[in-house]
């Protein structure tokens, strides 16, 4: 099994078969709008704006499971996304990534790629371990998404290779992205 074997939703409600990716590197990344990981939106453009000639594709994921920071439609996310970022990856429909109501694909990443912890060097790793022990800790059991921006590289095989939490900015990765390419 690969990530090849899913479907997903596009922003119209759309199925989009990730064997359309076949042969590419990608990153695939829950995202939100209202979050302080979303400034995290430049570093992915600018990663594909490096890579994509190379073979990168990165796909973003919306989910409002998280305090609600993805509060607005599927077309509201675009636009942000676009009037914010100048984001030209796609991204697709809102759904969830976490629990029993998570979307296959994101079930399949996280058995894949266990969490590992966050970067603790990281300025925002200890104010996000903080409120996720106060407020939901629940999420930090098991392996599951913890929070937006969690990030999956998966080779051209479509193998998952790694996980990033959020506290790994997106340009940091780019020395793995590389050795894919």
């Amino acid at each position: 099994m690969s990530v090849y074997d899913f479907t997903v939703k596009t922003k119209r409600g759309e199925e989009k078969s990730l064997s359309d990716y076949r042969g590419k590197v990608l990153l695939i990344v829950n995202t939100a709008s209202k979050c302080g990981f979303t400034p995290q939106f430049a570093e992915l453009q600018k990663l594909y704006d490096t890579y994509q000639s190379r073979g990168l594709e990165i796909l973003g994921f919306p989910c409002n499971q998280f305090a609600g920071q993805e509060p607005g439609t599927n077309d509201e996310v675009q636009q942000f996304c676009k009037l914010n970022y100048g984001v030209t990856f796609p991204i697709f429909a809102k759904d969830d990534v976490r629990g029993e109501t998570a979307q296959p694909l994101f079930k399949y990443l996280t058995a894949q790629k266990k969490f590992a912890g966050f970067d603790m060097n990281h300025p925002v790793a200890k104010p996000l371990l903080d409120a996720l022990q106060k407020n939901f800790p629940e999420y930090l059991e098991g392996d599951g998404i913890k929070w937006n921006f969690t990030k999956f590289l998966i080779d051209r095989d479509g193998n998952v290779v790694a996980r990033f939490e959020p506290t790994t900015t997106p340009s940091s990765i780019a020395k793995d992205i590389e050795q894919l390419l």
